[in-house]
């Protein structure tokens, strides 16, 4: 069998807005915005826990009110590739490589992919919005594993943070650590899923 592809999303495929956007929108620093921010809802909004609405309504501990829809449209204008990366998947998808997403991303997800339309080349098989597990936690990779039906050896992982591609090692699948698409493109073709 040949081998699967699983990406992260934020940071890897797709810019993520978290760190320059979002506090820009509030016109705060992003350490400020961490600072004043609700501890847990963006990650309870990450695991299917708190809707959207939710999320919005606490995303500062103090519960200040802002402009909702403003702030998530000024989320989904920051979406957009990581240089290089579309024309990959491209080539991937063309040479028959099943691929699959394995984000930590709440419903949001469906926006990325209403703009992007990463479904043209892999599956969201599995957001933490809809597995209800995130990375690092064991019990995502364990998933992956068994809804795919593969030996883990058989799967490939790419993902811009060390702790996750680490848990991955750890569950037995082969994780390459996301440092720009032209060294990800020279693993891609040594992994012997891309012809040079």
């Amino acid at each position: 069998m040949d081998r699967v592809l699983l990406w992260d999303v934020m940071g890897t495929l797709v810019h993520d807005p978290f760190r320059v956007e979002m506090p820009a929108f509030f016109g705060i620093s992003f350490e400020a915005m961490m600072r004043s921010k609700h501890p847990s809802a963006w990650i309870e909004f990450e695991l299917g826990q708190r809707t959207e609405r939710e999320f919005l309504e606490d995303f500062f501990v103090d519960g200040r009110a802002f402009d909702h829809s403003g702030f998530v449209a000024s989320v989904v204008d920051a979406y957009g590739w990581i240089g290089g990366m579309e024309p990959l998947l491209a080539e991937l998808h063309a040479a028959g490589c099943a691929m699959h997403a394995f984000s930590n991303y709440p419903s949001w997800y469906g926006l990325i992919e209403g703009k992007l339309r990463l479904s043209r080349f892999l599956e969201w098989s599995f957001v933490s919005c809809r597995i209800g597990l995130r990375k690092p936690d064991p019990r995502a990779y364990r998933l992956v594993v068994d809804r795919l039906g593969v030996q883990a050896d058989r799967l490939l992982f790419v993902d811009d943070r060390q702790d996750n591609c680490r848990a991955a090692r750890e569950a037995g699948i082969d994780a390459v650590c996301f440092a720009g698409a032209n060294d990800l493109r020279t693993v891609l073709i040594d992994a012997g899923l891309l012809s040079a």
